[in-house]
């Protein structure tokens, strides 16, 4: 199988070019690079800058302030270490290597300074470009959600900015192998803008063929996974690929930091699925009854969380 991950142009998407290679890439892989977004990397810069300054500067009073206290909910900051993706998806027990801030349209938690100016601007030039690539992968399926399209990706969003700082030697590769467990995304589609490691290294990574492949960042470009809601929605046209964030060697550690900007066009809490259709693409799933709804399978999550932390 080619593990070419192929370029399109939003552009040319939208005149209805490239429709059966679109269609292909969305069923083969469903992950793929967009140009002429209208995303630039200078979009991301301002808002990765106030987030690192954060980060690296702000006190554990400010970091406490910007917090969430409700688990379930990503909002606001949070901690290096804090959250383990192996948990959720039973992969094991590590934590993410990576410290993070989140937002949504609302219940928003900010820190102090120029952030929330800064931020909701990136949030909603994220926004426009993540519900115009559902808008083509819609149309390319020939899929009419339940009460339409714009209703559909009228929904939910959250921005993850996640930071990914050097490793330390007992989360190199030759100790723990990834800084992130392989996961597919619960969302319609992602769009993601990264910073490339400065030493080359190429950290995230997403399986095709039954190998997991390098996705490095590229000028001016964005990153698409579709989701396992685009799997649902679109009755299985479209495949949500896995992907992780791999960890460097020993001798690779100088140089590997990395930032990513991740926007999840997520459906709303009530939006309604068949269960046996999501065992049946091959999502981890352990709802009962025949349908569930979106809320049902992101709190599900959390059960994980708790259970690992119990034993």
């Amino acid at each position: 199988m080619d593990t070419t991950v192929p370029t399109f142009s939003l552009a040319e998407l939208q005149e209805g070019l490239h429709q059966e290679e679109f269609r292909s890439c969305l069923a083969e892989t469903g992950l793929f690079y967009l140009t002429d977004s209208g995303l630039s990397d200078a979009d991301q810069k301002s808002a990765k800058d106030v987030a690192i300054d954060f980060f690296e500067h702000g006190t554990e009073e400010e970091k406490r302030a910007a917090t969430s206290t409700i688990p379930t909910i990503r909002r606001g900051f949070t901690g290096l270490e804090s959250e383990s993706t192996a948990q959720i998806t039973n992969a094991g027990t590590y934590s993410d290597y990576s410290m993070c801030y989140s937002m949504g349209l609302a219940d928003n938690v900010f820190p102090p300074g120029d952030f929330e100016r800064v931020w909701t601007h990136y949030f909603g030039r994220m926004y426009d470009v993540t519900q115009e690539v559902a808008r083509q992968v819609l149309k390319t399926t020939g899929t009419e959600p339940v009460g339409g399209v714009e209703s559909f990706v009228d929904c939910e969003p959250l921005l993850r900015f996640r930071y990914f700082p050097e490793v330390p030697e007992d989360r190199s590769a030759e100790e723990q192998p990834l800084r992130m467990a392989p996961h597919y995304d619960l969302s319609m589609v992602t769009v993601i803008q990264q910073t490339p490691c400065p030493n080359g290294f190429v950290s995230l990574q997403a399986e095709i063929g039954g190998a997991f492949v390098d996705l490095p960042a590229k000028p001016d470009a964005v990153l698409v996974f579709c989701g396992a809601i685009a799997t649902l929605v679109t009755g299985g046209q479209v495949k949500a690929p896995r992907h992780h964030v791999a960890a460097p060697n020993r001798d690779q550690i100088a140089g590997s930091g990395r930032t990513s900007s991740v926007f999840f066009l997520r459906p709303d809490s009530d939006f309604s699925f068949s269960v046996s259709l999501a065992r049946e693409c091959g999502f981890d799933i352990s709802l009962d009854g025949e349908t569930a709804t979106f809320k049902d399978w992101i709190e599900g999550n959390y059960v994980n969380i708790r259970r690992t932390s119990e034993a």
